[in-house]
């Protein structure tokens, strides 16, 4: 996959927006002010960091080396994800995954504006 795929799946997704919050080429996806991705633009091969399960992530720490803990981020939920050489339904699991946790991560209200929008 290369940036272009990962930014349309992202942005097909309900109430996500894009912006560059950190710098000019860390990409940040969210779904209700809350990121759920982000993304480097300049970095090859690409490079995105996801949210998942901490069991999950431990799991795919284990079996693939192109994904470790997210630099700067909370290891335990957060890794970072280099996406040459993985499979493109594991890495759309990866971003359904981040998005879903986000998401039921938000206040009701939010959820509602998202979902009625």
């Amino acid at each position: 996959m290369d940036a272009n795929e990962v930014l349309d799946y992202c942005l097909a997704k309900k109430g996500v927006t894009e912006s560059f919050p950190f710098d000019n080429e860390t990409l940040v996806m969210k779904v209700g002010k809350k990121m759920f991705l982000l993304m480097s633009l300049e970095r090859q091969p690409l490079n995105i960091n996801v949210k998942t399960d901490p069991e999950w992530s431990l799991e795919l720490r284990e079996q693939y080396p192109q994904i470790t803990g997210a630099f700067h981020m909370n290891k335990t939920h957060w890794n970072s994800v280099s996406v040459d050489g993985l499979k493109r339904d594991l890495i759309l699991k990866m971003i359904d995954q981040s998005y879903d946790l986000v998401f039921k991560s938000l206040t009701k209200k939010a959820k509602e504006e998202i979902v009625n929008s």
